[in-house]
């Protein structure tokens, strides 16, 4: 019955992260959340970022989303080298386990499986930082190629284009980065199984709902969203003013 119970646990998890994925991958489509929201933060500032001829800081800015993801994925790379290191010595771990005053002590199959569920977790959240990196270093030779404000070959249209590719390729890289800082979340969830079963099943539900609560209901989300205008009536020409005002006068008429 307990086995069954951890693999229900596990089930459950893997409902929680990959159901919430794809819930906030839908909602995002048509309601507020910080990953739109800073999606259209991104491609204005590739926008601005044409309108000047020094870009260092935007160099600059791109090099240190760059570094933060390194600073994860390197932390990833220590942990793996810890869970590996504990997996070579699981009976002197669970007996250093058992000691403690909380918790239930498994089979060796079963702590060993939930040793791998969570290296596969740093495994996952490594390559997302790690293309995360590499995407940045895509957008830092997108500011090199950029045109400048003095070249007249570069047309409003093809600056437009420009702008929204460069923007594509930067909220790319924030959404790896995003689904690896996730997984540090969703790994937090797994020590609680170390615990319990059933604290595993409720830590995966609370992380869920902190998630959502972030992304969809923050202080932050509405910052950003006052920050911003996203909505915005364009005024008339005088061309346009005056052909409305003609067209009220043969109305009258």
């Amino acid at each position: 019955m307990s086995n069954y119970l951890e693999l229900i646990a596990l089930v459950w998890f893997l409902i929680c992260w990959l159901g919430y994925s794809e819930y906030s991958r839908r909602k995002a489509n048509d309601r507020p959340c910080l990953s739109n929201t800073l999606d259209l933060y991104r491609e204005d500032w590739m926008r601005v970022m044409l309108r000047r001829d020094n870009r260092i800081s935007d160099a600059s800015v791109v090099g240190n989303l760059e570094r933060n993801g390194a600073f994860f994925a390197s932390s990833c790379l220590l942990i793996l080298a810890g869970i590996i290191t504990a997996l070579g010595y699981t009976q002197e771990v669970m007996e250093v386990f058992s000691t403690m005053p909380f918790g239930t002590l498994p089979s060796r199959e079963i702590w060993e499986m939930r040793m791998v569920v969570l290296m596969v977790i740093f495994i996952y959240a490594f390559f997302k930082f790690t293309w995360s990196m590499r995407m940045y270093n895509f957008v830092s030779v997108l500011i090199g190629s950029a045109p400048l404000t003095t070249d007249t070959k570069a047309s409003p249209a093809a600056r437009e284009a420009f702008a929204k590719s460069a923007g594509r390729v930067c909220n790319l890289a924030g959404d790896a980065f995003n689904l690896g800082l996730r997984s540090y979340y969703y790994a937090l969830a797994v020590v609680s199984w170390f615990i319990h079963p059933l604290v595993f099943m409720g830590a995966s539900t609370l992380i869920v709902i902190v998630l959502y609560r972030r992304e969809f209901r923050s202080t932050a989300l509405r910052a950003l969203r006052d920050g911003k205008v996203f909505e915005e009536t364009l005024p008339k020409s005088d061309t346009e003013k005056d052909s409305g005002k003609e067209s009220d006068k043969e109305t009258q008429h």
